[in-house]
């Protein structure tokens, strides 16, 4: 009992540290929130590896659970390769692409030509509402793909480049 009241008062305590630490460095709302969601997983794994252990399995126990998870997980992966793909292409998104949520942007694309504003970057799609207010949403890894003009940067992007 004490080890989920422990991850309970952890959780929140790890959750408020890091929205504050990272509001003072001025990432934008979405990185904070992926970072966030990162720290939360990392806090429910010790958790359950305590778990574990208090209740007395063994490691071969574990190390034959971890690896049947592992091997299913492997083969979803390789069944729909395009999931592992989004998830990568959603890392390359948020350290290396210009783009931003609040920034207006232009997929350049030879048959289906569109633009509107980022609303949202998730681990598989980037969500984008047009002037109509339609929210179209693009898998990362077909972003990656196409040219991507940025026509109009958020205030958080235009505060970082002055």
């Amino acid at each position: 009992m004490s080890v989920v009241v422990g991850y309970f008062t952890t959780h929140y305590i790890t959750t408020n540290f890091v929205n504050n630490s990272l509001k003072q460095t001025h990432l934008q709302r979405g990185r904070r929130k992926m970072i966030i969601k990162a720290v939360q997983l990392l806090s429910f794994l010790a958790a359950t590896v305590l778990l574990s252990a208090i209740w007395g399995l063994e490691q071969n126990e574990i190390a034959v659970f971890v690896g049947t998870i592992l091997t299913a997980l492997g083969i979803a992966f390789f069944a729909q390769w395009s999931l592992l793909a989004n998830v990568t292409s959603s890392l390359l998104l948020f350290f290396n692409h210009p783009i931003k949520i609040g920034d207006r942007i232009k997929v350049l694309d030879k048959d289906y030509p569109f633009e509107g504003e980022v609303t949202d970057l998730t681990y598989f799609f980037v969500h984008i509402k047009s002037n109509e207010g339609e929210i179209t949403t693009i898998p990362n890894s077909l972003l990656l793909q196409k040219s991507v003009s940025v026509t109009d940067m958020s205030n958080a992007s235009k505060s970082k480049v002055v």
